[in-house]
């Protein structure tokens, strides 16, 4: 069993910044994995925000292109996503996933 757990989420200002982190626990070679962040907005179908695979290379969904920054830390098991230039548009529950294992979510609420 995996268990992933978010945290860093809240309430921001347009235009600001967050860093939301995710700690893997439980039976996962945390290292040999690809992970990824992913969000859903309400009445919006989950989409991909980033990704990072064993080896370091990441992928961007396109809305959050040259805004966004994964990376991991993989002595911690845990997977960062760096936020940056916020807008209202970015307000979701974000969750981290790895394999068929998700996280509970953590809710990121853009606004003035």
């Amino acid at each position: 069993q995996v268990q992933l757990v978010e945290s860093g989420g809240g309430l921001v200002q347009p235009g600001g910044s967050l860093r939301l982190s995710c700690a893997a626990s439980g039976s996962i070679f945390f290292r040999l994995y690809a992970m990824g962040w992913y969000r859903q907005a309400p009445g919006k179908q989950r989409e991909l925000v980033a990704g990072i695979a064993s080896g370091g290379r990441t992928n961007y969904g396109d809305s959050v292109k040259g805004r966004f920054t994964i990376s991991r830390d993989n002595a911690k098991n845990t997977v960062f996503l760096h936020m940056t230039s916020l807008n209202p548009e970015d307000t979701a529950v974000y969750s981290c996933n790895v394999t068929v294992y998700w996280g509970q979510g953590t809710q990121v609420t853009v606004s003035s």
